[in-house]
């Protein structure tokens, strides 16, 4: 069965999420669900079928991802951080998971979905 892989984009920047949704559009993905917190990520993890995601670390107002990224580790939903960073604001236990580098190219995000 080859079916489309879902993908959650938890990102604040709504140009930034919306450029996410038509890379993955043109990978063949399905964007399932766009999230700008930590609540709405929460509720579409809640709510919708996701194969995996792509977490922004910081989102506004200072809030961390960490949260989304504990609800979907344990559901065993793979995921990638996004950050313009260094990735050293991302919590120790999810340091060893994939990270995608700001700015995003399609590229990379193939990569980073592939890697998972």
């Amino acid at each position: 069965m080859n079916s489309t892989q879902r993908v959650l984009i938890v990102e604040d920047e709504p140009l930034i999420a919306m450029m996410l949704e038509d890379f993955l559009d043109v990978l063949g993905k399905n964007a399932v669900a766009t999230a700008d917190s930590v609540a709405s990520a929460l509720a579409a993890i809640g709510e919708a079928e996701i194969d995996a995601a792509i977490l922004d670390v910081n989102l506004r107002g200072g809030e961390k991802s960490t949260a989304i990224a504990e609800a979907l580790a344990s559901k065993n939903i793979p995921f990638v951080f996004a950050s313009g960073g260094s990735g050293d604001s991302v919590d120790e236990r999810f340091r060893d998971r994939p990270m995608l580098q700001k700015p995003f190219t399609m590229d990379g995000v193939e990569r980073a979905l592939a890697a998972l």
